[in-house]
């Protein structure tokens, strides 16, 4: 139907509009095929571009065409011209015929038109031309600009996960000393970044879930403050908590000895003593059926990488652990780790001397 509908526009409308549309077609495709590495896209980019070309070479041999008519009809106009001294001349020594009356012509109607032999009326190609070429420029361009400016699928896609929570629990006495710890909620603020995924090497990914939460540490019968806060993606999920205890760094390391970490390393992170640790995560399983339910031994999940920094340069006590796992065991470089320290260490006030 669309192509009948084009044979029946005419000539100087028709071939503009086919040339602009293959054009921009063409080079669309090709710019797409060209950052997508599409061997078929740069096929059919080709094709179009080659069937804009021969119909560029049509429309350029029909504008020279009616610049300069045909040399055999001016020719013939010549000969035409030669030949009539010559039939006079031959009329001259015919004998005279009786010439018929004069016969009235035909009343013609006012407003009627030329006869079939009357030549047409000239069409404004020039002008066809630049309004179709106007036309359908405009249209191309609306279609390659379009994408730039109308909204994206993204804008009704789910939302990256918040760290607000609408419960507010008081949180323990242990995060009214002084200096105040971070609590849960400022380790999530300062964790769920914008670049965060950037910095694990999946860019593309939204955070899934952000929480976090105001603990203590284990066996210290909540004096001590360790809050922590993690923000999980479709690939990695990352941990960083906060532990204000009088442990430093290098008793951290030697205690790493009676453990069950490797690829251990010691660094400085902004000034600071740290060291990085693989360990494997714990997997629990809970089974909810039955009477009264049960659970699975303790087993050893994937593997994860640890980054643990001192809260203060002098490393006198304390430390911020950030942690990286999936579910596949994948692990991120030891960059990525780094990134993250260098983006949340600086929103967790140093421990001042005591």
């Amino acid at each position: 139907m669309l192509g009948f509908l084009i044979r029946l526009l005419p000539f100087w409308v028709r071939e503009p509009l086919l040339i602009v549309v293959g054009s921009v077609l063409g080079v669309r495709i090709m710019y797409l095929a060209v950052t997508d590495h599409d061997r078929v896209a740069a096929g059919l980019g080709v094709v179009f571009l080659v069937f804009t070309a021969i119909r560029v070479h049509g429309v350029v041999r029909a504008l020279r065409a009616r610049r300069n008519p045909s040399p055999g009809a001016a020719e013939g106009g010549a000969a035409d011209a030669a030949a009539q001294p010559q039939l006079q001349a031959a009329l001259s020594h015919a004998p005279a015929r009786p010439q018929p009356l004069p016969q009235p012509l035909p009343q013609v109607p006012a407003g009627t038109g030329p006869g079939p032999g009357a030549p047409e009326k000239d069409h404004n190609a020039w002008g066809q031309a630049v309004a179709a070429v106007a036309v359908f420029g405009a249209l191309g361009a609306a279609l390659w600009l379009g994408p730039r400016f109308m909204p994206s699928d993204d804008v009704n896609a789910t939302p990256p996960a918040s760290c607000s929570d609408d419960t507010h629990e008081e949180p323990p006495k242990a995060y009214q000393q002084k200096p105040r710890p971070v609590t849960g909620e400022d380790l999530c603020t300062a964790l769920n970044r914008p670049d965060l995924a950037k910095l694990l090497g999946t860019p593309g990914e939204k955070a899934t879930s952000a929480s976090g939460s105001d603990n203590t540490a284990p066996l210290t019968d909540g004096k001590v403050a360790r809050p922590e806060a993690q923000v999980a993606f479709d690939t990695y999920t990352v941990n960083v908590s906060a532990t204000y205890n009088d442990l430093s760094i290098d008793q951290y390391v030697k205690l790493m000895a009676f453990g069950d970490e490797s690829d251990i390393k010691t660094l400085k992170v902004r000034g600071r003593s740290a060291v990085l640790s693989t360990d494997h995560t714990m997997k629990i399983e809970i089974n909810l059926g039955g009477s009264g339910g049960s659970g699975g031994p303790v087993e050893q999940g994937p593997l994860e990488r640890t980054l643990t920094v001192a809260l203060d340069r002098g490393d006198r006590g304390g430390y911020c652990e950030i942690t990286v796992w999936s579910e596949s065991g994948a692990l991120p470089n030891d960059a990525a780790l780094l990134g993250i320290a260098e983006k949340v260490l600086p929103k967790i006030p140093e421990r001042p001397g005591r």
